[in-house]
């Protein structure tokens, strides 16, 4: 999701892997009936309730993560044609050993109530973001700057609230400087929680949370709690990609098939995701509106390693007995419509460092040799499991599937353990109270294998829900994050990778793919490689 030579740290091998994710499906084709074209015009999107207050670095789902992304814009981001990294408020990133970084920013941005946005802005956005006390759930996105243990230590508040990683040198100029290199640390700069702050968010951060006040191509206009978010968009952009359209509002919706409803009657304009109730039949209701092309994620189901009932060695077994028994294939092909791709690793294809079979035999459907390693382990705990999922997001179908496939193949009893919604949902989940399994999906932030692994794995990532930690792990993930070369990272975590494939805190599931489409009332529309729509490039038809 995320100059001189030395600070160009793209590779061709991520280039070519962003670019073949980036487009496919309809290749491009937004739709023959063209019209003309109402630059004012607003359009909806299928969205859900943000989980925390709109703040930068307070946002790891995608009904709060997509607003974000288009209220602000930080240093880089991708070029969602092409998959290329690309400056938005960086006129240059420069560093001759992956380890001190020197940015300078473009002149003349503003945020959107006229302010200006200078080094300071990023600089005291990133040192709120890092500090304990504010309790921002991507706070650990800054861990590899000097200083950042001072402001958020394991135990307790930190001595300061500054990391001394970074230093103002002027209003367009500062400095970073790492702990350690770090070959990919442009690619996480991309990530929305590297955002700028304005002035006015210190004052009261609680309040900006509710009306957030960004440097983006759109800004703030309302949110009706459990309703809708609206956007309109921001003249004073300075962002080559300036909005096509007026606005947008992202409307919540507590069942996808509402939304799959209201976009087949147009008073929806631009999908999410067609639920699985629809996927058989979205691509004749749609013709050439309907969107069917990869994107970089996954779906896996992810063990309460917190719990007592789940720990030892021996548990390891257990797990992936269940893992082989889920026939992955049968319920991609019948339930879920072809829309994914059974998933044998924990990275997502067409990310840098993707290795074909990283799960090894766990992630192939085995009845007899699952039920041997759930008894060589010593069984399944209370020979039950549930999968705590959240009942918005068109979950049901795939989660009864997977308790079928392993009720039948093991005996173990399975149950789908469904929440209203993806807030409660998460709620429960980074309370860590969750009973046995729980739904596990990821998006990338960056196209890179890291971000599937170290973010979701590492002891004390933000993403680890499971709580597993395991030192064999970190110690290949810091030993990959100190090569000096983004293709020698990737090959490193995936020596990491292979760590899981022991341990398997996890079961991979399926590769996502981008089910969607659009309304009549809108046309250009595209996805990028994460699986969002581009949505400044979305172009209201006239009515």
């Amino acid at each position: 999701m995320r100059g001189a030579k030395s600070a160009k740290l793209v590779t061709g091998a991520i280039v070519v892997a962003l670019a073949a994710t980036a487009c496919g499906g309809n290749d491009g084709n937004t739709g023959s009936a063209k019209g003309a074209v109402d630059p004012k015009g607003v359009y909806s999107y299928q969205s859900s309730e943000p989980q925390n207050p709109l703040q930068p670095a307070n946002a790891m789902e995608v009904g709060g993560g997509r607003i974000i992304k288009n209220l602000f814009r930080g240093l880089l981001d991708y070029d969602p044609a092409t998959g290329k990294l690309r400056n938005q408020m960086a006129e240059k990133i420069e560093t001759t050993d992956a380890q001190h970084y020197k940015v300078t920013l473009k002149k003349g941005w503003t945020f959107h109530d006229g302010t200006p946005v200078t080094a300071a802005s990023f600089v005291d956005s990133w040192n709120w973001s890092a500090t304990t006390k504010n309790n921002q759930i991507n706070s650990n996105w800054f861990s590899d700057i000097v200083g950042y243990t001072d402001v958020h230590p394991e135990k307790g508040n930190g001595k300061t609230e500054k990391m001394s990683g970074l230093k103002v040198v002027s209003d367009t100029e500062f400095t970073i400087d790492l702990v350690q290199p770090v070959s990919y640390f442009q690619y996480k700069l991309g990530y929305t929680a590297f955002s700028p702050l304005p002035k006015a968010f210190f004052g009261d951060p609680k309040k900006y949370g509710q009306a957030p006040i960004g440097n983006g191509p759109y800004k703030f206009v309302s949110w009706e709690h459990n309703k809708a978010v609206t956007l309109t968009a921001y003249d004073g952009y300075k962002g080559d990609d300036k909005p096509k359209n007026g606005g947008i509002v992202f409307k919540n919706y507590t069942q996808a098939e509402a939304a799959y409803k209201e976009l087949t009657s147009d008073t929806l304009d631009v999908l999410d995701q067609v639920d699985p109730t629809d996927l058989p039949k979205y691509k004749a209701d749609l013709g050439d509106r309907a969107v069917d092309q990869a994107m970089g994620g996954i779906t896996s189901i992810a063990f309460a390693m917190y719990n007592k009932d789940w720990q030892g060695v021996n548990k390891a077994q257990v797990r992936k007995g269940l893992s082989m028994a889920i026939d992955r294939d049968t319920i991609t092909k019948t339930v879920l419509q072809g829309s994914r791709q059974p998933a044998d690793s924990w990275v997502a294809p067409g990310v840098a460092g993707y290795k074909s079979g990283a799960c090894g035999e766990a992630c192939k459907f085995d009845a007899t040799k699952a039920k041997d390693l759930i008894k060589a382990g010593g069984g399944v705990p209370g020979n039950k499991v549930t999968i705590l999922y959240n009942a918005d997001g068109g979950h049901k179908e795939w989660v009864d599937a997977v308790c079928n496939s392993i009720r039948q193949s093991t005996g173990v009893e399975c149950s789908g353990e469904p929440k209203a919604d993806f807030k409660t949902a998460r709620d429960i989940i980074d309370g860590h109270k969750v009973k046995s399994i729980m739904r596990s999906a990821w998006q990338q932030d960056y196209p890179l294998n890291a971000n599937f692994l170290r973010d979701i794995y590492g002891t004390g990532a933000s993403a680890n829900d499971s709580l597993y930690s395991s030192p064999e792990f970190d110690k290949l993930a810091k030993e990959a994050d100190k090569a000096t070369s983004v293709d020698k990272t990737t090959e490193l975590y995936q020596e990491a990778e292979a760590v899981l494939a022991k341990d398997m805190p996890s079961i991979p599931l399926w590769y996502y793919k981008t089910n969607a489409g659009w309304s009549n009332n809108v046309q250009n529309v595209t996805y990028d490689s994460f699986g969002d729509p581009v949505f400044t490039q979305v172009e209201v038809k006239k009515k």
